[in-house]
Parts: C-alpha cells; structure tokens; sequence
C-alpha cells in the first residue's frame, strides 16, 4: 500500500510540474503579446533597438552630462540605428532627469503587437496597445 501511495504522489507531481512548465512556455512564446511568430520576431528585435537607443543615451549622458536627441545621437555616432523598424518608428524623449525611447505602430496590425513600447532611464519597458 506505502508502495502504490509513493507512486502515486510521484505522477501527481509530475503532473503538476509538466502543467506549470506548458505554461511558462506558452506564456514567453508570444513576447509582448504577439499573435504569430513573424510578429513575436519583430517586437524582440524593437525592444533590442530600444535597448540599444537606451544604453547609448546613458553612455551619452556620462559623458556629456545631459541627455540626447535622436539626431544627436546619430550625428556623435553613439548610434547606428535607423529611425524605423516598420511598422514601428523610433523616438527619443528627453528632460533634464531623464529620458523615453518610444517606438510607436504605424497603421492597423492584428497580429497583436502593441502600439507603443517604451524604455525610460531605468531600462524599464511599458507597452501600450
């Protein structure tokens, strides 16, 4: 009986776990809420570039002392990105404290992605749709 009780907790577990893991899997296979991989494959590479834009900003700010625009970026070459992924377009936000990267949708898509991403100073992101 102790035997057949053992097993039993065992595949119960097991299940558990196989459940949990489908989940996760099912959960981070559609990054920012795509609906299809081609649009799971653009928004990684839009939050790439944002991270990109983001680092140069703060590697600009080091050095500088204040924070850049867009074309100030490109011009001092701390960036070789261009200003569009399509469907997303790129901008940079500044202030004295701080700075956005937004990449904003152009057009209707409905594969799901957002409208808008967005990373700030922190190298936190926000998604809008």
């Amino acid at each position: 009986m102790g035997r057949l009780f053992g097993f039993l907790s065992v595949v119960i577990v097991m299940a558990i776990g196989i459940y949990i893991y489908a989940r996760q899997v099912e959960s981070s296979s559609a990054p920012a809420g795509a609906n299809n991989p081609k649009a799971a494959i653009n928004i990684t590479a839009v939050r790439s570039d944002l991270i990109s834009i983001a680092s140069s900003e703060r590697r600009y700010f080091a050095t500088e002392g204040k924070y850049a625009s867009f074309d100030e970026l490109i011009s001092t070459n701390y960036i070789t990105i261009a200003r569009q992924r399509p469907p997303y377009t790129y901008e940079v936000q500044t202030s004295s404290s701080g700075f956005r990267v937004v990449a904003t949708r152009s057009g209707d898509d409905a594969s799901g992605t957002p409208a808008q991403l967005s990373v700030d100073e922190n190298m936190e992101f926000q998604t809008s749709q």
